[in-house]
């Protein structure tokens, strides 16, 4: 999580452990533990004449007539018992009859005693002694017309006897066995059969295969139907009807059956024998919880978990740890509390437990004794969070898991951690720090690694963010071109300086030598929208959103105003649902109209095309084929009659088999990290001897694997099925690229990009719906003005694109503009604005209006076109 990655949950368990003031995780009782010499001085210290009776307490609320504790209190020399508050002789109290059905209390009489200045502290002190031993380190002390006073020496509820560990750090760890909830093992929660995924169609009959898990090929779903139907027969409905029109018991008895009432099941094989035994019906979400608990099979279980779905643990309510770590306050909440606050909550809540940080504090909770011990603690939380807070990442709270961070947020979580640990002479090199930060943001950062820069240290920043390069003390501008055509530095120096050389591209658009036009127009969409009503997932308010079709609809706000979730959490999910049968719920809303207007919905991401060296640019977009079938029709290849296979590195055939077409050899290495050698058979080409004797125009199979897309291109100019294929990948600019480049090796920017040229090759429905979060991450200025001519033309040939984006250049040329805000977390999740860039600057509570305010104040240009220079 945040807390742990900073450290700041670290600190939070240490606080706790030596502040926090233990409660009863049953019945919510302060737990206070006191030596002998404790109570006796508290004893002591009484009002004058006080007149108390010590009490043993033996049976707290229990049934039972509990003859045996008046027995042993005999036997121990006792004379007298309270009997459901009731003081009485052990003789009167073995005369009645307890009634074993009820509770009941009885607490021994240890000693009476008359507070005195002259009173025996020795005969105190033993009548405690006494006491504790008997009551199991319980002591009560009862006096006329006042309440009970209760003490303990151990960690123990004086109501209900709970006891509780000792409190300890690990105590608040839910990676620790001494920390972690038993249910989910600190998890926060369980994976559970979801109704929702064992009938994803409610428009299907139970006999047409509505349950999911029950209607897989093979002869146990003829089974399950069997008994579906018996239950649906027995109960007086039909199994014909669509689930929608069934009654709600009907549908409960199905999914959770009932164990108490037996019915008659027939089954009739294939073979028309019948079957018919009388048994119970178990229901299907309590049978695939059954299977799931006692197969071995990682299969069966794989596929079972297809139709379940992570919900909170009902133990720890998804707060991972134990009832005894919960119950452990400090000024009155818990350290789950304090977690699930945001980074700037946190610094509100430590400076108003902490009068040293912040004297004006109404709400002063902390004891003297209490900021004492953790005075130290509370400065190291408060340094941490306040880091977090000034590079923009107030919004994040503290429990966020770090998977879920983006790329920019985690660099910037880490950059975090490395200020706060004051460390000098180090050099730090960032790899693009302002992914997914919005411009208003954006000074934040640099105000943060400027105090890196002056505490001594050297930042080096690889970044495309126009501000950021501003800011920089020195700039390095490498080129000229990408791949082949780059690896040169071309200029060094100020920004003034990179600025001034003609040979730096960077410098042409700093100085506004270059630009990213303006569109000559912008589109009105097809009359169509999908609205979204009354979102509310994660920090969304209650939302209402319409996306115009056939427009490139841009989604704006700060970072972590809930762009994301409005977009994928809830948007994505519910067309993925309802389009593609996907599984994964969609986040809370209540409606969303409009579907019927697309045909399909994609997900343009940055995750790799491929998993593994296998994959490349050319089989991802399909232009391996048609070359492979190319090859097989060369003269020399009919002669031999070699099929397309013989030229994929795939299958067995025409790749070396020595290394099985990867082209290297990977040697294991026990406990050092494997080492990788060229194949010294194939010599890295991945393909045997007679595969390579096959050539076009003397170039193998390899030899075209090793050309970049623009080489490719010129080579294959005059092959219709294989150039448009190419010409996409060089549109999204990639020319640089070469087809057989391993999956693995490409960027997150260049695996979209690849996405983005397969989608063009593709033929236009006008009905498509494409998703792109911040696809300008990575993109220098002349890669972003490619990207947008590209965006343009999936938007003419009819298909809608919503991008998440914060670069200024590709919101200045959307059509439509949705901002959130106003700010980050709770401060966030409304529209604060919708309409076109030039109607956004007229919204002054929008950050993005104002960004490009100075941006669309002409529109001389057309994106369409090529690249204008400023004066030509």
């Amino acid at each position: 999580t945040v807390g742990t990655v900073t450290e700041i949950y670290d600190y939070l368990r240490l606080l706790f452990a030596r502040v926090g003031k233990p409660h009863c995780p049953k019945c919510g009782l302060p737990v206070q533990r006191q030596t002998i010499e404790q109570i006796v001085d508290a004893l002591l210290n009484l009002s004058e004449d006080s007149r108390i009776t010590l009490l043993a307490p033996k049976i707290r609320r229990k049934k039972g007539e509990h003859k045996e504790i008046f027995e042993s209190a005999r036997k121990s020399g006792f004379t007298r018992v309270r009997v459901n508050n009731e003081i009485m002789t052990l003789d009167e109290a073995e005369t009645i009859s307890l009634d074993k059905q009820k509770w009941h209390y009885i607490d021994i009489v240890v000693d009476r005693l008359i507070i005195r200045p002259d009173i025996e502290t020795s005969r105190v002190a033993e009548s405690v002694e006494t006491a504790l031993r008997e009551g199991n380190g319980l002591l009560q002390i009862f006096q006329e017309d006042k309440d009970d006073i209760v003490f303990s020496e151990e960690f123990a509820c004086v109501s209900c006897g709970t006891s509780l560990p000792e409190i300890e750090p690990r105590t608040f760890s839910f990676n620790s066995p001494h920390g972690a909830c038993n249910i989910c093992t600190g998890l926060g929660y369980k994976l559970e059969v979801d109704p929702q995924l064992v009938i994803p169609n409610k428009d299907l009959s139970l006999s047409e295969g509505a349950i999911s898990p029950w209607n897989r090929s093979g002869t146990s779903s003829t089974w399950y139907l069997s008994m579906v139907e018996s239950v649906a027969s027995s109960h007086g409905f039909s199994a014909k009807t669509p689930v929608k029109d069934l009654e709600s018991s009907s549908i409960e008895l199905i999914l959770n059956g009932d164990s108490e009432k037996k019915i008659t099941m027939k089954h009739k094989t294939r073979r028309g024998q019948v079957y018919s035994w009388d048994t119970a019906f178990e229901g299907v979400i309590p049978n695939l919880e059954r299977r799931y608990q006692k197969t071995e099979s990682d299969y069966v279980r794989h596929e079972i978990e297809r139709y379940m779905s992570a919900r909170p643990c009902q133990s720890c309510q998804g707060k991972r740890l134990r009832p005894e770590a919960l119950a452990v306050q400090v000024c009155g909440i818990n350290i789950v509390d304090v977690a699930s606050m945001s980074i700037s909550e946190g610094l509100i809540w430590v400076s108003e437990i902490d009068p040293m940080i912040n004297p004006e504090t109404i709400n002063v909770t902390l004891t003297e004794r209490e900021r004492t011990i953790g005075a130290q603690i509370l400065k190291e939380i408060e340094g941490r969070l306040k880091f977090l807070d000034n590079i923009g990442l107030g919004y994040l709270t503290m429990d966020r898991t770090a998977r879920t961070l983006s790329g920019g947020e985690a660099q910037r979580v880490r950059l975090a951690t490395q200020i706060g640990s004051g460390l000098t002479g180090v050099l730090y090199v960032c790899d693009e720090p302002t992914i997914g930060l919005h411009p208003h943001d954006d000074h934040m950062l640099i105000t943060t690694l400027s105090d890196l820069r002056d505490m001594g240290n050297t930042v080096i920043v690889v970044e495309h963010d126009e501000a950021m390069m501003r800011s920089a003390d020195h700039i390095i501008d490498m080129g000229p071109g990408a791949g082949e055509h780059g690896g040169n530095v071309v200029a060094t120096g100020t920004i003034s300086e990179i600025m001034d050389n003609p040979r730096s591209l960077t410098g042409q658009y700093l100085s506004g030598t270059k630009i990213i036009p303006l569109p000559g127009s912008r589109r009105a969409g097809n009359g169509s929208t999908i609205t979204i009503t009354g979102a509310t997932e994660n920090n969304l308010k209650n939302v209402n959103a319409d996306i115009p079709l056939g427009c490139l609809v841009c989604v704006t706000g700060v970072s972590g105003s809930g762009k994301s979730t409005l977009i994928y959490d809830v948007l994505f999910k519910k067309l993925a649902q309802v389009l593609n049968n996907a599984r994964e719920l969609p986040g809370s809303h209540k409606s969303i109209s409009g579907i019927e207007h697309i045909d399909k919905v994609v997900n343009i991401d940055q995750s790799p095309i491929g998993r593994t060296p296998r994959s490349n640019p050319t089989t991802y977009t399909g232009a391996f084929t048609p070359i492979r079938e190319l090859f097989a029709n060369l003269p020399e290849a009919r002669v031999r009659g070699y099929k397309p296979g013989r030229f994929s590195f795939n299958v067995k055939g025409g790749r070396c088999e020595a290394c099985q077409g990867e082209g290297y050899i990977q040697i294991e290495m026990q406990f050092l990290p494997d080492v990788t050698v060229p194949c010294e058979i194939c010599e890295g080409r991945r393909y045997n001897r007679e595969a390579l004797e096959v050539t076009l125009r003397d170039k193998s199979i390899a030899d075209i694997l090793q050309m970049t897309v623009d080489q490719a291109l010129d080579f294959f100019w005059n092959f219709p099925r294989i150039r448009p294929k190419l010409e996409t990948l060089r549109d999204v600019g990639l020319g640089y690229i070469k087809l057989g480049q391993p999956a693995t090796t490409l960027s997150g920017g260049e695996a979209q990009r690849v996405k983005l040229a397969t989608e063009l090759s593709k033929r236009a429905t006008g009905k498509t719906l494409y998703l792109l979060d911040e696809p300008t991450t990575g993109l220098s200025f002349e890669d972003c003005a490619a990207l947008l001519r590209v965006l343009h033309r999936l938007v003419d040939n009819g298909n809608t694109i919503v991008m998440i984006e914060h670069n200024l250049d590709l919101i200045k040329n959307s059509d439509w503009v949705i901002d959130l805000g106003p700010e980050a977390g709770h401060n966030g999740g409304k529209v604060i604005a919708t309409g076109t860039p030039e109607q956004l600057t007229k919204k002054k509570r929008s950050h993005t209006g104002k960004y490009i305010k100075d941006l669309v104040k002409t529109r001389t240009h057309t994106i369409k076109n090529e690249l204008t220079t400023v004066g030509d």
